[in-house]
């Protein structure tokens, strides 16, 4: 048996479950970012133990610049030095250097770059990303290539995708950590052809599951929805699949709808810190003046710890002084919405009422299918 099994299914939507050498995922899954070696505003413990989070990312690019890969190294790996006991996921920092860097030379092996911190000259491609992801001893490493930039035009789409898919298969032929998983990256802008003619080149490399990045870029939503729709078909049928920082709650369950098992975003720690809180399929800005008097919770619906014991009168209040538990309770309670919108995901894929929970979801999300 490979490191995936679907063991239910309901349309194209998969309920699985990838075997990690940290313990098992199921999936579909939602992974909260920890770009730096944490999920920002939460400790591992109530990630794991209070929120039920089964895997969670780390950043390739940012923990490359701080703390290093000495510090690193001597720490035993990114699970003993942040405390984390589950699985992780960390990304190639391909994205990171094309988005945050300066001064970025490319060149076939990689790409030089000036640190967004303080200028400092590095060099990152294929062999050294896979060497950062080996020390850090992530169950999940993702192959180094290069986020094309929205829009494009076909030219520059094609020679990108030359040189990611170069890339990505000099990360497969790299020593990976033990037990670590390694994903290559569907690319191809938003060229349907680009893109089925990445995930074929892709799947004869044989990774252990594959990604779909370059979406959630500023693309129009129909237009991610239809690349999903051609790529997905081209991604091997027993592997993972995952969409790389999507999204809206809508947009992971149509993902879902199409075959996708994984999904990341930043969305609900961001909207947290700024006092938007995630109810229904919206969010409320729960830091807003029209809360002041309001002593129900976040989200009467919702059993979290922050919807438990807390009003949106007493959370506007800790927004309005600045204090950092306002910023804490709604980060928690985000997390948890997305988590348990996955748990309602996968029990309704395995008693086959997802189509039912796809149109429920939508109709409240405003959209229709």
């Amino acid at each position: 048996m490979g490191c995936f099994e679907i063991t239910a299914r309901s349309g194209l939507a998969r309920r699985g479950r990838l075997h990690t050498a940290h313990g098992i995922v199921e999936t579909p899954v939602f992974m909260p970012v920890g770009t730096r070696g944490t999920v920002k505003a939460m400790t591992p413990r109530e990630m794991s133990e209070d929120l039920g989070a089964q895997i969670i990312l780390g950043n390739t690019y940012h923990l490359f610049l701080r703390p290093g890969m000495e510090i690193m190294e001597a720490a035993g790996g990114l699970h003993k030095f942040s405390n984390w006991p589950h699985a992780l996921l960390t990304d190639s920092g391909g994205f990171q250097v094309f988005s945050l860097s300066k001064l970025r030379k490319i060149t076939p092996d990689g790409v030089k770059f000036a640190s967004h911190i303080d200028g400092s000259k590095f060099f990152l491609g294929p062999v050294e990303s896979m060497r950062i992801q080996r020390i850090l001893g992530s169950d999940i490493a993702m192959a180094f290539d290069e986020c094309t930039p929205y829009p494009a035009t076909r030219k520059q789409a094609e020679k990108s995708l030359e040189m990611t898919l170069r890339w990505e298969r000099m990360s497969y032929e790299q020593p990976a950590a033990e037990g670590q998983l390694r994903f290559g990256i569907v690319q191809g802008s938003m060229f349907p052809d680009l893109r089925i003619h990445s995930a074929q080149e892709l799947s004869k490399v044989g990774f252990d599951g594959y990604a779909i990045g370059g979406l959630s870029v500023g693309e129009p939503e129909e237009m991610m929805f239809s690349i999903i729709d051609c790529t997905a078909p081209e991604m091997p049928e027993d592997k993972p699949r995952y969409l790389m920082g999507v999204g809206t709650p809508y947009q992971i369950v149509e993902a879902v709808a199409r075959g996708v098992d994984m999904f990341d975003c930043v969305m609900p720690t961001r909207l947290g810190r700024h006092g938007s809180a995630f109810v229904g399929a919206d969010t409320i800005p729960v830091k807003a003046g029209r809360y002041a008097q309001d002593f129900a919770p976040i989200d009467p619906e919702c059993d979290c710890y922050a919807c438990r014991n807390f009003t949106r009168a007493y959370i506007r209040h800790l927004f309005n002084v600045n204090e950092i538990l306002g910023v804490r309770l709604v980060t928690w309670h985000n997390i948890h919405y997305f988590l348990t919108l996955m748990r309602k995901v996968r029990a309704a894929i395995e008693d086959g009422t997802f189509e039912e929970f796809r149109r429920n979801f939508a109709k409240l999300a405003g959209k229709s299918l």
